[in-house]
């Protein structure tokens, strides 16, 4: 047995240490390959109109450029465009007369990076040369070349509200843009009006393109996140391997409940209504950059006819309270996978304490202690089998020396051995076993919750969603600064090991005395706030063990 829980643990180890990766990325939401995405593919392409019946040829939902589809140019005024600021408590952003699309999207409350001199977070990561969000197509009418005029340079906010009207003209059509916003939500709306103002009949499938490339996050962990075109539908998380539209555009026909272009903590999602989005489309656009477009059907306007185009916008944090407040399941955007049972209400406490105290490092050692409250009695039981087990050893190595040449009576007379003392070989190993899933939600959670990202704890560590490093002037290769805290947590656990009680022989021993050193390297790069919770729950072993101990001996 005791080579059994000696492998036992290496095991464990050996999962913590690239378990994770692993977790990430298999037990994440659902990556759509290229032979499936094939098989939905349906091209919406209308029927060859008569000259009698159209003016225009539709342009195809399948992502073909407006220029290969013959696309023709609005009206323009003799002005140049104008862009107008619409500002609000939580985000300042550009809207442009060119295209009527965003061009600029800068969170108030999210820093770039955690320097004191950062600007607010970008949403906006194109520079418009493979086009900008939100632009609008419907027929032929490219959407690069439409120009929708305002009536005013500005967007003036009325009790918490303001709209912003933008129309264009020519061919045939009036496109009306409107757009609302709210002072206190990253919850917009827009709602496209296409009317046709000529005497023949059109016809035209309309389309909304979203243009984004990556959130990442300069931190070695967040290179096993995703981030990436995504969508939700039929109650399922998609995020979609952008190599798998390398050759050529994919068209997905499903009722979505949002299409997003999403980072670990940050997304530019739109909310298609039902009557306004029939496929979905995502094609490369150059260098790390995706186009995705909301396809609507084919329609048919007849002289003087009109029609409505609704969506929602959120650009914004993946903070799971607010997305939840938007609804369409835009919460499921935070996807904990398997943990979510566990890791939903860390996240909970976490808020909680934050609330109370202001700062996340305190807030993760309170919920440690919790965690070790829960698990106490288990934890007690456990370290109690294995100090039984050891007052059993030497009875254990006379039956062995007894049996030796008889392996089938030596295990039945060990195993009496157990029932006569009432001991649980495997108690020892329990509450190791039960930690791993908390281990692993609490990583989720510091490392996908947007709340954690720049969090201060004290002193040198500034981000608890990060590595934590003590500057010196210098450079240490491969870690930079000295990990001071990851380096306390490896003390901790090398005493929590000499500490416990153990079976093993000096050989299995020395493989167990092994084991700190293998988990402060592997915790070298692990978020500042893990390697916190791991420390803090060391720390309370080790209390729990030494009062153990006392008890012994009294």
């Amino acid at each position: 047995m005791d080579i059994y829980r000696t492998f036992l643990a290496i095991i464990l180890s050996f999962l913590i240490l690239i378990g994770y990766q692993y977790f990430f990325v298999g037990f994440g939401p659902n990556e759509v390959p290229v032979e499936e995405v094939t098989t939905q593919v349906q091209t919406v392409t209308p029927s060859t109109p008569t000259p009698a019946r159209a003016q225009f040829a539709a342009v195809p939902a399948t992502g073909a450029t407006a220029q290969a589809a013959g696309a023709v140019a609005m009206e323009r005024p003799a002005r140049d465009a104008r862009n107008l600021l619409i500002d609000t408590d939580f985000y300042t952003a550009t809207l442009s007369e060119e295209g009527g699309t965003l061009t600029s999207f800068v969170l108030k409350d999210y820093k770039e990076t955690n320097d004191a001199e950062s600007p607010g977070m970008q949403m906006i990561k194109v520079d418009g040369t493979q086009g900008y969000p939100l632009e609008f197509s419907w027929g032929s009418v490219a959407p690069v070349s439409t120009f929708y005029a305002t009536e005013s340079d500005r967007v003036r906010f009325q009790n918490n509200k303001a709209s912003l009207v933008m129309t264009g003209h020519g061919n045939g059509l009036e496109i009306e843009r409107n757009y609302s916003f709210s002072k206190d939500s990253y919850l917009m709306d827009l709602v496209v009006r296409v009317k046709n103002v000529s005497s023949s009949v059109l016809q035209g499938a309309a389309a909304l393109h979203q243009t984004g490339t990556p959130f990442r996050e300069a931190t070695a962990a967040n290179r096993f996140l995703f981030t990436g075109p995504a969508y939700y539908a039929a109650e399922s998380l998609e995020e979609v391997d952008s190599d798998d539209f390398e050759n050529g555009p994919q068209t997905i026909t499903a009722l979505m409940d949002w299409i997003a272009y999403e980072g670990t903590y940050f997304m530019n999602a739109i909310l298609p209504k039902a009557d306004s989005m029939q496929s979905l489309t995502m094609q490369s656009a150059g260098e790390d950059i995706v186009k995705m477009t909301v396809n609507g059907s084919l329609d048919t306007l007849q002289p003087g006819e009109e029609k409505i185009y609704s969506y929602q916008l959120y650009f914004g944090p993946k903070k799971l309270d607010i997305l939840k407040s938007v609804g369409s399941n835009l919460d499921r955007a935070v996807n904990f996978g398997w943990f979510d049972v566990i890791a939903q209400p860390t996240l909970f406490l976490l808020n909680f304490f934050y609330g109370i105290f202001k700062n996340y490092g305190i807030a993760i050692i309170l919920v440690t202690i919790i965690f070790k409250a829960v698990f106490w009695p288990i934890t007690q039981k456990g370290l109690k089998s294995m100090k039984n087990m050891q007052k059993l050893q030497p009875k254990m190595v006379k039956l062995k020396e007894k049996y030796k040449d008889d392996p089938a009576k030596m295990n039945q007379e060990v195993m009496n051995l157990y029932k006569t003392y009432k001991v649980n070989p495997l108690g020892g190993c329990l509450p190791m076993v039960l930690q791993i899933p908390v281990f692993f939600a609490l990583y989720k959670v510091l490392l996908m919750c947007v709340e954690l990202r720049h969090a201060p704890f004290i002193f040198w560590i500034t981000d608890l969603s990060a590595p934590d490093r003590l500057p010196i002037g210098f450079d240490i290769p491969y870690v930079g600064g000295i990990p001071v805290l990851t380096l306390l947590m490896g003390g901790s656990m090398f005493l929590q090991q000499k500490m416990t009680p153990t079976t093993a022989d000096p050989m299995q021993a020395k493989i167990m005395m092994f084991l700190p050193v293998v988990f402060t390297f592997m915790f070298i790069n692990f978020a500042s706030g893990l390697v916190l919770y791991w420390f803090v729950n060391n720390l309370l072993a080790i209390f729990q063990q030494q009062m153990i101990n006392r008890q012994k001996k009294g």
